[in-house]
């Protein structure tokens, strides 16, 4: 599934633009010419606030919710999510509004608990290398989506995606979150760079989150149209009903009317540069 080059000669090496590059989750594709939208909080905070954005999803046609339920933070002090509350209420606004569910697992040990109730299995930049956790992900039949590390190389970050693989598992969609540098403009840079040249090296779809890559709600709209043109397979932004008073990355999240405004943006555009918004 992925092209053992090194990164200076990739160019020589690359695979099929399309090659293998299609994933269907619940009938919902994702790559193969689709510009996928998966959006949603930070963090699951409460029924009234994961609804206010599920119903908005669903009457913007979306089919991809996430929310994070465990939420492993810099400082332990910080919200640390619902757990298996958040985990309830992610699968019972999926349900009642036709979502497929993306959150974050952060262990081996809370994995079969995740995994009963979320259709795509995220794993966050901090467990790129977990290795264990990787493995363990292998032996899951459920989608999975690898961010890369804020610190990783391209060969790192596509290593991580063949540990899932080599186990049996390739249902896999790499996610570009931006990689620290000397910058303090941003939270992260976004490295779309790197994120065509994952994306020419395997045949999985990958997707960038614009969220992390800038840390500011307002870099969001130029950088998910930037990802669009660079060719890559969708984003991942986050959304809140208000970000003022959230507990987690209120700073970069979009309120639901600006989504509603960029999904409604990205749609008009894909068809110039051979995408459409599944």
């Amino acid at each position: 599934m992925i092209s053992k080059v090194n990164d200076s000669v990739y160019l020589d090496k690359v695979l099929p633009a399309e090659n293998g590059r299609r994933l269907l989750i619940n009938g919902t594709q994702v790559g193969a010419g689709s510009f996928t939208l998966i959006a949603g909080p930070c963090a699951v905070e409460s029924a009234i606030q994961l609804e206010a954005v599920a119903k908005l999803l669903h009457s913007l046609g979306a089919h991809f919710l996430r929310g994070g339920a465990y939420k492993p933070r810099t400082s332990p002090h910080s919200f640390q999510g619902l757990a298996l509350e958040g985990l309830k209420l992610l699968r019972q606004m999926g349900d009642k509004y036709s979502l497929n569910v993306v959150t974050e697992v952060i262990d081996v040990e809370s994995l079969p608990q995740v995994a009963e109730y979320a259709d795509v299995l995220q794993v966050g930049a901090r467990n790129m290398q977990n290795f264990s956790l990787l493995r363990a992900l292998g032996q899951c039949r459920k989608p999975v989506l690898l961010k890369r590390g804020f610190a990783a190389t391209i060969d790192e970050w596509l290593g991580a995606a063949d540990y899932i693989a080599t186990g049996g598992n390739d249902k896999i969609i790499l996610c570009e979150r931006g990689i620290r540098t000397f910058s303090q403009a941003t939270r992260n840079t976004l490295d779309l760079a790197s994120a065509v040249v994952a994306r020419n090296m395997t045949s999985f779809p990958v997707i960038a989150d614009p969220s992390h890559g800038t840390g500011h709600w307002e870099l969001i709209n130029p950088m998910v149209k930037a990802s669009l043109a660079a060719g890559l397979d969708g984003v991942m932004v986050e959304i809140h009903p208000q970000p003022e008073k959230a507990l987690s990355d209120g700073r970069q999240s979009l309120t639901l009317p600006h989504y509603s405004t960029l999904q409604y943006e990205i749609s008009e555009l894909a068809p110039a540069f051979g995408k459409q918004i599944n």
